[in-house]
């Protein structure tokens, strides 16, 4: 049986049998039952204590939905961590290999969030909460954006993500590209007035266009045509397609991982569905590394970003102003990381080290620089503008997974440059 089958590494940076022979661990949990390994008390407890002691300062301070909210991104980071569930590696398998099987999942996951989101969506409120989606203009700043995010995220080895929970995972060069990430985006806050000029359509939703069951109709309809044309492109060059719905070992824990793709895919599902209605609107990542980064350049008195015109835009305006422990897309981040944390300690596999070689510290910097600066641009990343653009019914996020995969096809051409793989 393939490396393949036997393993699983989204968002990673090698192939999994390319991580299995070089120094040091994988940023994703094992696919081979065989492993053997034990969970690692000291990492699960520490991780645990502080989502109770996050959640319980939460409570006391911002309030009980903010303390929600950490909470569903600690179940996001186990549920990313334990079904190694990223969108590179996925993407990298399609258009190298033509393996289907987490691209699948993606459609089986957007289709579970249409079904819940659409009649959400359409109500506009439940038990007094208003709810919109992320239904955004599509235009030339978000095909730019997600080319350059595809990029990096090839290069980077990760997306939104997958650089959060790889790097709750131990991944340390996961961890010089989200650092780099955050400097990319602060980059675009700074240069929106040079860049935010592009046409584009006025925000399109299905919902809105079509009505609720008519647009539910269309989107499953179309999701589940990519499905039927990934896996026919699949069985044409390999004979068969891989299960989602089982692991091809016929083995998988709830508890201490790895899981069945499908497994990952329908909790993020929910779990975005949890977030609409908590926060009033989906689950987003990568607006709170730019809010960090601009924090920064505050706080080291090199600028003024409350004055940015990036911040001044209406759904942005007061975020500068708000303490970070009131920014939804803070607390779930690092709600994520700490997932992460506990969940490779559950399997574990949490081991991190130092030893990045150089070749690959350079695609972490360049490809974080690109995945900031692209998902600013294209207001959004795969959470926020492909999986929760989708889930809204928006047309933006349909032009967005076009426009990355296109990326995502001339960062593998780059990846040699870089020694990433193998």
């Amino acid at each position: 049986m393939s490396s393949y089958a036997n393993d699983t590494i989204a968002c990673s940076i090698d192939t999994p049998a390319a991580a299995a022979l070089r120094p040091g661990p994988a940023i994703a949990p094992s696919r081979n039952p065989a492993a053997g390994r034990r969970a690692q008390p000291a990492v699960v407890g520490t991780a645990g204590l502080l989502v109770v002691l996050g959640a319980a300062a939460l409570a006391a301070g911002p309030g009980w939905r903010q303390a929600a909210l950490w909470s569903v991104g600690a179940l996001l980071g186990i549920a990313l961590y334990h079904a190694a569930y990223g969108f590179t590696y996925g993407f990298r398998v399609l258009l190298r290999e033509r393996r289907s099987a987490h691209v699948r999942s993606q459609m089986l996951m957007l289709g579970a969030a249409v079904l819940m989101f659409y009649p959400l969506l359409a109500a506009g409120s439940i038990f007094g909460q208003p709810l919109r989606g992320f239904v955004l203009p599509a235009g030339f700043e978000v095909a730019i954006g997600a080319f350059l995010f595809g990029i990096g995220m090839q290069l980077g080895g990760g997306c939104a993500s997958g650089t959060l929970y790889t790097a709750g995972g131990g991944s340390t060069r996961m961890l010089i590209t989200l650092a780099f990430f955050i400097v990319g985006g602060t980059t675009a806050a700074a240069t929106y007035e040079l860049w935010h000029v592009l046409p584009a359509l006025p925000a399109i939703g299905a919902v809105q266009t079509l009505g609720l069951w008519p647009g539910l109709a269309a989107t499953l309809a179309v999701l589940g045509l990519i499905w039927v044309t990934v896996a026919r492109i699949e069985r044409a060059r390999h004979g068969r397609i891989e299960p989602i719905f089982r692991r091809a070992d016929g083995a998988a824990s709830l508890l201490h991982g790895p899981w069945p793709y499908a497994w990952g895919a329908l909790a993020l599902a929910g779990l975005n569905a949890v977030t609409l209605l908590l926060a009033g609107r989906p689950w987003g990542v990568t607006q709170a590394f730019t809010l960090w980064g601009s924090s920064l350049v505050e706080w080291l008195d090199l600028g003024n970003p409350a004055f940015w015109a990036f911040w001044e835009v209406p759904t942005r305006a007061g975020a500068m102003h708000r303490p970070l422990a009131a920014d939804v897309t803070t607390v779930m981040d690092i709600g994520i990381v700490l997932g992460a944390l506990m969940a490779a300690g559950l399997a574990g596999r949490f081991a991190p080290t130092a030893r990045v070689p150089l070749p690959h510290v350079a695609a972490a910097v360049l490809g974080g620089l690109l995945l900031g600066f692209g998902a600013m641009m294209a207001t959004g990343c795969n959470i926020g503008a492909y999986f929760s653009g989708i889930a809204s019914g928006s047309l933006h996020g349909w032009l967005w997974i076009v426009a990355a995969l296109t990326g995502n096809a001339a960062g593998l051409l780059l990846r040699p440059l870089f020694r990433l793989d193998g």
